[in-house]
């Protein structure tokens, strides 16, 4: 079946769409920001009005419908992002490229998940509930059961920490009574995902990535997501990236997904499972080739595009890092002209306040090795601070 018009629905969708466009499909876009660059590389795309809030549930299918017949177009294929792949889009009239939403919220619950992975034997950290945590020795990770990014995750050393954990969390903007919380064995590691192509019958892993994780020069959040680096290189690559795929197919995922990881002293440990594009996809383009949003749309036709090992020895690095706000800013005219100045996505446009701790933008590098990368991205984070500190009120 030949798909040429494409909807991506979602928070952030500015990877995905890029990434469609690169393939020759018409990309369009329902996005929280709608950045400078989604407007200018997207055919269309609608805000969505989420008032501050990053909950798709709060947005109603009829509201999405709106949205949707505004565009005046015939889509051949919806395709949610993160937050939307358990909102109920397969109600509406068009075809919902994304995994089974039963499947989608029982990899996402952490707690569910955990438990999934101790009857399959896999390695993962010993989960329970907050109010179980002391079945955990300290130190151990507090984070909510079915968020991403990082930005509510705290690691907690005894249980006096918790008494004062419920007002930080309610303090960064966490909704009370939204989420179960749940307590973590903390395992020190290296954090690492595997970028999966998967169809029904075959799954294969494209790419190793390093993930930058409450990195200090990027953010003070600590466990803040802040990026990747592709390829991170280790003797376990072979070792995760056979976990992977045998992982998502247990657990019957298609198209593009992701497994999160820990390299531990002992090995790897499995994290969490994103049934859905990752923030990894700049970079595993980048320093892959492979179109994920197209071999994610074969995928879902059957169709194989990537093979195993085809990328060996012809891998170059690249790195996504995203930077956040130190302080509430509002994005000028002059400034966002300085950010244009650098190899940048996720550009703010001009009139768009910018809250301590949110990110401002991303910065993008290829190079020789992984020190030649890092090296370029630091000096455009640096030109990137030193212009926002002079030029955004």
């Amino acid at each position: 079946m030949s798909m040429k018009n494409i909807l991506v629905i979602g928070f952030s969708t500015r990877n995905i769409v890029c990434s469609g466009i690169k393939a020759g499909y018409n990309m369009y876009a329902i996005d929280a920001f709608c950045d400078h660059d989604l407007i200018q590389h997207a055919t269309d795309a609608r805000k969505l009005d989420i008032d501050g809030s990053f909950d798709a549930s709060t947005i109603s299918l009829e509201q999405l419908a709106e949205m949707i017949e505004s565009f005046g177009v015939e889509f051949d294929a919806i395709i949610p992002g993160s937050g939307f792949e358990m909102i109920g889009l397969d109600a509406l009239p068009y075809s919902v490229l994304s995994n089974d939403p039963g499947v989608i919220e029982n990899v996402s619950d952490k707690y569910c998940f955990s438990r999934y992975l101790s009857k399959l034997g896999t390695a993962h950290p010993k989960t329970v509930l907050l109010s179980d945590i002391h079945e955990l020795e300290f130190p151990a990770i507090v984070k909510p059961a079915c968020s991403g990014g990082g930005i509510f995750n705290m690691k907690v050393n005894c249980e006096d920490d918790i008494s004062a954990l419920h007002e930080r969390l309610k303090a960064i903007g966490m909704p009370a009574g939204k989420n179960k919380l749940i307590a973590q064995e903390y395992i020190e590691g290296t954090p690492v995902s595997v970028s999966v192509i998967s169809t029904k019958d075959e799954a294969v892993a494209v790419a190793v990535n390093e993930q930058l994780i409450g990195t200090p020069w990027l953010t003070d959040v600590p466990f803040a997501y802040c990026g990747n680096i592709t390829p991170y290189d280790t003797p376990y690559a072979d070792e995760m990236m056979r976990l992977s795929e045998e992982l998502i197919l247990e657990l019957g995922l298609v198209g593009s997904n992701g497994v999160d990881l820990i390299i531990s002293g002992n090995g790897p440990v499995v994290i969490e499972v994103n049934a859905r594009f990752q923030g990894s996809l700049d970079t595993v383009e980048m320093a892959t080739g492979v179109c994920l949003l197209d071999a994610h749309i074969q995928a879902f036709q059957g169709n194989m595009v990537v093979g195993k090992n085809e990328f060996e020895g012809n891998v170059k690095y690249s790195c996504r890092a995203v930077l956040y706000a130190d302080r509430d800013m509002e994005m000028t005219e002059a400034a966002q002209e300085k950010l244009l100045q650098r190899n940048v996505c996720d550009v703010p446009n001009t009139g768009q306040a910018i809250g301590k701790g949110e990110p401002v933008t991303s910065v993008l590098c290829s190079g020789k090795d992984r020190e030649d990368v890092l090296g370029m991205v630091k000096e455009s984070v640096m030109f990137i601070r030193e212009s926002l500190n002079l030029l955004c009120p």
